[in-house]
């Protein structure tokens, strides 16, 4: 008989760290790849083994419970899935606050929330993609950085509360994804892909994390080497 591999559901799986991800855990389990642009999941469903979309828009909080019907088992959910939104204080408005924190720090928890029977049946883990920017206070940011630095307190939260699944908080440097092209694209500063980490550094984190659930993994910095001059 074939074993059944484990499960894992990865949102924002469509690009860059998040697709970086579901490469890395390809060979080990079966993927649900979450996003909302179906034809970019299921192309990449397609070059993957024992892949899935599982299309939803996140900031979409009431249709969880339907996306989610027909799920019976879940062993991994990883919550990379982000919006960068930013702009200074002074002109980001309350539905530029609510579209960033309902996509960086609502829909995780309520995401959990809801597969929570599910991942402690399986002893599973729940793997949360930050930002290693989150104790920073870098201007123009406060929307992005506010929800992250909340997501961080609510990993711990979860990770007290939940003993028996394994939480880990990722925060990576920086990345060379298109969520940062267009951040700079939008400050008029020069992109430079060798300056940042490359998705598949971040990816190997998590797949290490995913791995080693006897070593505890619970909080995980990754840097990027600078060679500039």
């Amino acid at each position: 008989m074939t074993p059944i591999r484990p499960r894992a559901l990865i949102t924002g799986a469509s690009r860059g760290i998040g697709a970086a991800i579901a490469h890395a855990l390809a060979g080990t389990h079966e993927l649900l790849l979450g996003g909302r642009d179906e034809p970019r999941l299921r192309a990449l469903a397609q070059r993957l083994p024992h892949a899935r979309p599982w299309v939803h828009e996140l900031s979409d909080l009431d249709g969880l419970p339907s996306a989610l019907a027909g799920i019976e088992r879940l062993d991994v959910l990883v919550h990379n899935a982000a919006t960068p939104e930013s702009g200074p204080a002074a002109d980001t408005t309350a539905d530029v606050w609510l579209r960033s924190m309902t996509v960086n720090l609502f829909a995780p928890v309520e995401l959990t929330r809801l597969t929570l029977p599910l991942l402690r049946a399986a002893r599973g883990h729940v793997v949360v993609v930050n930002a290693r920017s989150a104790s920073q206070a870098i201007p123009g940011r406060g929307a992005y950085l506010a929800g992250k630095r909340a997501l961080g307190a609510w990993t711990d939260v979860l990770r007290a509360e939940e003993p028996r699944l394994h939480v880990t908080s990722v925060y990576p440097g920086p990345t060379d994804t298109d969520l940062q092209r267009r951040a700079a694209e939008k400050e008029g500063r020069n992109y430079r892909p060798e300056h940042y980490l490359a998705a598949a550094e971040v990816a190997r984190a998590v797949a290490h994390a995913v791995h080693s659930p006897a070593a505890a993994l619970t909080d995980i910095t990754i840097t990027h080497h600078d060679t500039r001059e």
